[in-house]
């Protein structure tokens, strides 16, 4: 499906269904120099199970044109303008990362169009190394080493893929690989400067539920218990044996979260 935001294409995953917008809507958003495919699983599964579902690209990722967006607030605001292109008054937000950020920051000062968020992999702040940052800004691929080292787990380490054949690291580092230059540089510094997650939090009057991996070293789940602690009524659920790339790493496990929510 695609849509106009900005004056620019935007390019969303339905999860092979049809988008009717009388179902109740799924807005799903990626992590830092990522794309909607990190979704593939939730977004058919909802999808086929009553829900209408928008794997979205982020502006300069995937298949959406225009500049990647600064900052996480210029990122909340933008998927307001989604929801009004898309002619929605309200939908569910499930973000991970980068993309987690961005849907606390909407729930929290756009509260009115946000029925229930799912954050997996968040934490009040996402300070990001400066060897990482410098590697991004330099367009080096030590960067993509440094981001599929740091965020996958054991079981992304030690050939735990549930695909019998497939490597973990291999295509998350080649995903990362697909993006223009300068992206995840924009992405990574939007992530390092964002101050507004607990402010965000405080705001929040919808349901929502924090994912996290236990063997998280990018989010730490004693982070995310922080968030959990300042948003009345938050629900947790943290994955054993998991690294920040959840998705990847224990799919059937982050489905589980998920559900208990969207």
């Amino acid at each position: 499906m695609e849509l106009t935001v900005n004056g620019a294409r935007v390019y969303a995953a339905t999860g092979g269904r049809n988008f009717d917008p009388d179902l109740p809507v799924i807005v799903f958003l990626h992590g830092a120099g990522l794309d909607h495919t990190v979704w593939a699983l939730p977004a058919r599964y909802f999808a086929h199970h009553d829900c209408s579902v928008l794997a979205v690209d982020l502006p300069g990722h995937g298949r959406s044109e225009g500049a990647p967006l600064t900052s996480i607030e210029a990122m909340a605001d933008w998927v307001v303008k989604l929801l009004d292109e898309a002619a929605l008054g309200r939908a569910a937000l499930a973000g991970h990362s980068m993309g987690a950020l961005a849907a606390l920051d909407c729930a929290g000062r756009h509260g009115d169009r946000v029925r229930a968020v799912a954050l997996m992999g968040a934490a009040p702040k996402m300070p990001v190394h400066p060897d990482l940052l410098a590697a991004a800004e330099a367009n080096d691929p030590l960067a993509f080493e440094l981001m599929t080292s740091w965020g996958f787990g054991p079981s992304g380490h030690f050939g735990g893929a549930r695909m019998p054949g497939s490597w973990m690291m291999g295509g998350g580092e080649r995903l990362l690989q697909r993006i223009p230059d300068g992206v995840l540089h924009a992405d990574l510094s939007a992530c390092n400067a964002y101050q507004g997650a607990m402010a965000a939090a405080e705001n929040v009057t919808c349901p929502l539920l924090i994912v996290m991996g236990d063997q998280d070293k990018m989010t730490p789940a004693r982070a995310g218990a922080k968030l959990v602690a300042a948003i009345a009524g938050a629900q947790q659920v943290t994955i054993p044996a998991c690294g920040h790339m959840m998705l990847a790493e224990k799919p059937d496990e982050s489905l589980d979260a998920l559900k208990t929510i969207l």
